[in-house]
């Protein structure tokens, strides 16, 4: 009698659908509480920690975490940081074209400029040359004839500011007996419809003005100054 020998029942086959690390990830993105009520899994998860040991995804989500914190406040230190010095400068500023307004002369115009530049900006010497027909010379002004200032064409015809080293001989005209001190400086050209002389700051340090500093400030020192100084010089004239 033949024996009937049991005959192995094979599994029925699936189609196994391999998951990509991508889907994976979106759906976590789109499920963000996924781990609720699946906390056991969170004991499974590791990631490479940057020195070379696993921390668990909690721990590495906490260290993100912490070092955006980090990133963030270091940026708002730095923002503050920013805005305490512009209203420092503002009021700077503010009280240096007050004192411009009240000029009622050159002389007044140069010294109100020298008193700010060098008190509250920590310039060292300054140098206001005006272009008129009645020369004039006293501290820090010099009212002089345009053909007398050549010397300093090459900064008056570029209408823009200069910032770095001068010549010798601009460095010689502009600050004379301080000019061996002057190692950098900056050319400030005052112009009103037609060049009306220029302003030149100058600095002890070599690296307080340089060629490549932003001369907005600047720029709008002159501006200021040209306002004031162009009908000063007109009455001049008159």
């Amino acid at each position: 009698m033949s024996e009937n020998k049991p005959t192995a029942t094979k599994p029925v086959s699936t189609i196994s659908q391999e998951i990509s690390a991508e889907q994976v990830a979106e759906y976590l993105t789109q499920n963000p509480d996924f781990f609720t009520g699946n906390e056991y899994l969170l004991e499974k998860l590791y990631v490479p920690h940057q020195r070379g040991n696993t921390v668990s995804l909690v721990e590495r989500q906490t260290s993100l975490l912490r070092q955006k914190n980090r990133e963030l406040h270091d940026y708002l230190g730095d923002m503050i940081g920013v805005a305490r010095e512009n209203d420092i400068q503002f009021s700077k500023t503010k009280k240096m074209i007050l004192a411009l307004l009240d000029a009622d002369t050159l002389d007044d115009v140069a010294v109100a400029i020298d008193e700010s530049l060098c008190q509250d900006f920590n310039s060292d010497t300054t140098a206001l040359v005006l272009f008129g027909e009645q020369s004039e010379a006293q501290n820090n002004l010099r009212v002089l004839l345009r053909e007398d200032a050549e010397a300093i064409d090459g900064l008056v015809d570029l209408s823009q500011t200069r910032c770095g080293n001068l010549t010798e001989l601009q460095n010689q005209f502009l600050f004379q007996e301080q000019a061996f001190k002057v190692k950098s400086a900056a050319a400030v050209p005052i112009v009103k419809g037609e060049t009306l002389g220029l302003l030149a700051i100058g600095s002890f340090d070599a690296s307080y003005f340089q060629s490549n500093q932003g001369t907005l400030f600047l720029d709008y020192i002159g501006q200021a100054l040209s306002r004031v100084v162009s009908p000063l010089l007109q009455d001049r004239k008159a």
